[in-house]
């Protein structure tokens, strides 16, 4: 088998709207960020963005491309069918389209889908408690989390309202045996949410791998996280970072801008 040096890919910048292609750049670049932050599984998980205008559009990635290999143009804009709107080489995993079509169409505030692997994440899934009241991060992703059971590799559609049932109105899942997934009201905010939701994951891994007693933070705390992070993030979200992480990018490899 041949591996070619370089993807060849075509530009459609100059194809599509000018709120599509920001949404393109801005997935691409969240895509660049999980690779970046070693969160990816391969080419496996998703990261779903809707496209702004189109009712029922949605990108995904381009199945077979490493995370720190996909491009605007590269991204595969489908319908909540799983058909492709756009001549694409590449083809979708049909079970990450299963698992962000699902959220898209049950929860509307939610342009971005964001779900991944990671060591920790998968790591706390697997733990009976989920996640444990042990830092300041946790309090956030406790005061909005679902559960949802395991129920093999996201093949079959009558798993679609279990899971969208699991989520509920919340930002956060914690796919049991799995990962975890996030959504936000834009891809800024999804990532801010997975950054906070892997941090917690982190934290509670090495706190419990430490063997000494462990401090909970009381529930009352908890209650009162949403307030605090709206007074913490207010107004900007997780677009306060996001440019940041956009010049990190671009120091790196900007070629996601592609």
């Amino acid at each position: 088998m041949t591996v070619p040096e370089k993807l060849d890919i075509v530009s459609l910048q100059d194809s599509v709207s000018a709120e599509e292609w920001q949404t393109r750049v801005d997935l691409a670049a969240c895509y660049r960020l999980v690779a970046d932050f070693g969160w990816s599984d391969l080419i496996f998980t998703h990261i779903s963005a809707r496209v702004p205008g189109e009712d029922g559009a949605f990108l995904i990635n381009p199945y077979g491309l490493m995370f720190d290999e996909i491009t605007a143009s590269s991204l595969v804009k489908i319908d909540g069918l799983g058909n492709k709107l756009q001549d694409s080489p590449f083809p979708v995993n049909p079970a990450g389209f299963t698992i962000h079509s699902a959220v898209h169409a049950a929860r509307h505030d939610a342009q971005c889908v964001l779900h991944t692997h990671s060591l920790n994440g998968v790591a706390v899934s697997a733990q009976k408690a989920g996640v444990l009241p042990l830092s300041q991060q946790s309090i956030f992703i406790l005061s909005s989390i679902g559960y949802h059971d395991y129920e093999g590799v996201a093949l079959n559609e009558d798993e679609k309202p279990r899971l969208v049932h699991d989520l509920g109105e919340n930002t956060f899942l914690m796919l049991r045996n799995h990962g975890v997934l996030t959504v936000g009201k834009t891809i800024a905010d999804a990532f801010l949410n997975m950054y906070l939701f892997e941090a917690a994951c982190t934290v509670q891994v090495r706190a419990q791998s430490g063997g000494g007693e462990l401090t909970m933070i009381p529930q009352a705390i908890i209650d009162g996280a949403q307030q605090q992070a709206r007074a913490a993030t207010k107004p900007l979200g997780g677009m306060g970072a996001w440019p940041g992480l956009l010049r990190r990018l671009e120091r790196k490899d900007a070629s996601y801008r592609t």
